[in-house]
């Protein structure tokens, strides 16, 4: 595996603005076209601008506060962190709030979506907070971990019993003096 570089690589903070805009525009068109069909009057298909356009501004500017702020607080910075990603955030919740019209909406969406952005980076998103160090291999480290989990045989003899494929040395045996027991079989006298 490469080693881990902890220097910090610069972004390209209009192409990726403009790259996050026209996606997120594209977004709102969707939305808006969506929006567009479910109306009860007929409106035609220039109802997506004419209607909905708010919709499809309303995306792309909260895309490209979004971007810009956190690729412009990264580079000033020299970090791409928790703090960038909730003035980020906070940049494109506020985008929502202007959209509304008041003042309470502007700073409630901005610090709720600040929040969220920040939280989800935080916790790496849906894969959870961990730890990664990158000096050891994985397969090893997964090896590791078998065997601290492993139990010995007899130990999982002893909490489940023989059985459903689960058998100890000298089954067969055992096996053989039940049933010569309880049954008056010899078994291996019935299998020659």
């Amino acid at each position: 595996m490469a080693p881990h570089d902890d220097t910090y690589h610069p972004k390209d903070t209009l192409a990726n603005t403009a790259n996050t805009t026209l996606q997120l525009s594209i977004a709102g068109a969707v939305v808006a076209g969506v929006q567009n069909t479910l109306r009860k009057q007929n409106v035609g298909a220039m109802g997506i601008v004419t209607r909905s356009g708010g919709i499809i501004a309303l995306f792309a500017g909260v895309g490209a506060l979004y971007q810009f702020t956190k690729d412009a607080t990264s580079n000033l910075r020299e970090k791409d962190d928790t703090y960038g990603e909730f003035l980020a955030g906070f940049m494109g919740g506020t985008a929502v709030g202007v959209y509304r019209g008041n003042t309470p909406m502007i700073l409630g969406a901005g610090a709720g979506f600040g929040v969220a952005c920040a939280a989800f980076r935080y916790t790496n998103g849906l894969s959870g907070y961990a730890i990664k160090e990158d000096d050891e291999d994985e397969v090893a480290r997964k090896e590791e971990m078998r065997k601290l989990r492993r139990r010995p045989l007899q130990e999982t003899l002893e909490q489940l019993g023989e059985g459903r494929g689960i058998y100890g040395p000298g089954y067969e045996e055992r096996r053989r003096e039940r049933l010569l027991a309880k049954y008056g079989i010899d078994v291996k006298a019935a299998q020659e």
